[in-house]
């Protein structure tokens, strides 16, 4: 891989074949960024056609669940990755297909789809289980003096500017006090949210609910991140949302380095 600048996009679609009728591909072919993370692909490799998984110059990693329809992450490269690992050898979390790690030779790269906290106690139970296997996964990697990004949707918006409703939503899964403290741990540990260096203004989101009509109004929540490891932060030079990418109820984000 040659030194200069690399961008990574991350975006949840919300079905990879329903954004490819929405015009994902020529947003992509004009965006054209070094590694393109995706989640919610809702598909089994075999459901793809072959435009799809061979898209221009990429390669492409996919990782699904089990279940057809649901959850699912993947990766497009621009470069040959040194590793990829799918899951983390752990059925529980594994058949719901929700991360993949991809090393490059500055830094390791995990494109993460957080699980929701809905349908009760013990879904939070299982995202926040999920949480500390993720994190104990990466800290094993950053032990080994790897730079560390961890992209994707966490499925929970920090603290009140990260939505729209903070008051009407204290009770609501996603912005939970055990969820906002989990991210509050990781912050101790010493990840960056590296969009708030960047940009400290409120109505700042990338999801909407799509029911209400959400989005027009931007009553919205920011739950899609890049959390880096603090040795990583020099490496980068920028951090976007961008809430004009239509396709999806999620919107992209952008991550700009300096290798």
């Amino acid at each position: 891989m040659e030194k200069g600048n690399f961008r990574i996009l991350c975006w949840n679609v919300n079905g990879i074949r329903a954004a490819w009728k929405k015009g994902f591909p020529d947003w992509l072919a004009k965006e054209m960024p070094d590694v393109m993370c995706l989640q919610e692909t809702k598909a089994q490799p075999d459901q793809l056609d072959d435009e799809v998984k061979n898209f221009k110059d990429y390669k492409s990693y996919f990782f699904s669940a089990e279940k057809k329809g649901y959850s699912g992450v993947a990766v497009y490269s621009r470069h040959e990755p040194l590793s990829v690992n799918k899951g983390f050898s752990n059925p529980l979390f594994d058949n719901e297909g929700r991360v993949i790690e991809i090393e490059f030779p500055k830094f390791v790269l995990y494109n993460v789809y957080f699980p929701n906290g809905g349908r009760g106690p013990e879904r939070v139970k299982y995202k926040l289980d999920f949480y500390d296997l993720l994190f104990k996964h990466a800290q094993d990697r950053r032990k080994a003096n790897k730079n560390i990004i961890l992209c994707g949707d966490y499925n929970t918006a920090h603290k009140e500017i990260d939505l729209a409703r903070p008051k009407e939503n204290s009770r609501t899964t996603g912005f939970l006090p055990e969820e906002r403290a989990w991210i509050d741990k990781i912050v101790g540990m010493e990840y960056i949210d590296i969009f708030r260096e960047y940009n400290k203004e409120p109505a700042q989101y990338t999801y909407w609910d799509q029911i209400t009509r959400a989005r027009e109004r931007n009553v919205g929540w920011r739950i899609d991140y890049y959390m880096i490891s603090k040795e990583s932060r020099d490496m980068i030079t920028n951090a976007t949302i961008h809430p004009d990418v239509m396709g999806s109820d999620h919107c992209p984000i952008g991550l700009e380095l300096k290798i």
